[in-house]
């Protein structure tokens, strides 16, 4: 687990067989239907390829999500430590309107582990 772009928000991350990746992003609403309300989206897609790491993300109410960027190792000691793994790379968030029409916005972003045992 890892935290995400806004404080109790994470995205959680199982790398499986082959460089697979399975996981999910949970994050606070931002439309005015869903303004606040905890919302999880799935990984549609993901791959770790050595330290490589890319994902997407199903759309939940028109959002959705792509990473790419690399995990590495952090500045936490034990795995019991914040940040034992970072995830840094670009996060580019998707939006469709009404109208059908897509609207994106890229960030950098760094996402530290949480602690083992949280």
């Amino acid at each position: 687990m890892y935290s995400f772009l806004r404080e109790g928000e994470f995205v959680q991350i199982t790398v499986e067989d082959e460089g697979r990746v399975t996981g999910f992003v949970s994050r606070y609403g931002d439309s005015d239907s869903d303004r606040g309300a905890f919302l999880d989206q799935f990984f549609k897609q993901g791959k770790l390829d050595g330290t490589k790491l890319t994902f997407t993300t199903d759309t939940v109410h028109a959002v959705w999500f792509d990473f790419k960027g690399t995990i590495d190792r952090g500045e936490g000691k034990t795995l019991e430590d914040e940040a034992y793994y970072v995830v840094q790379g670009t996060l580019t968030e998707s939006h469709t309107d009404a109208n059908k029409k897509v609207t994106s916005k890229s960030q950098e972003v760094k996402f530290k582990s949480f602690p083992r045992d949280m």
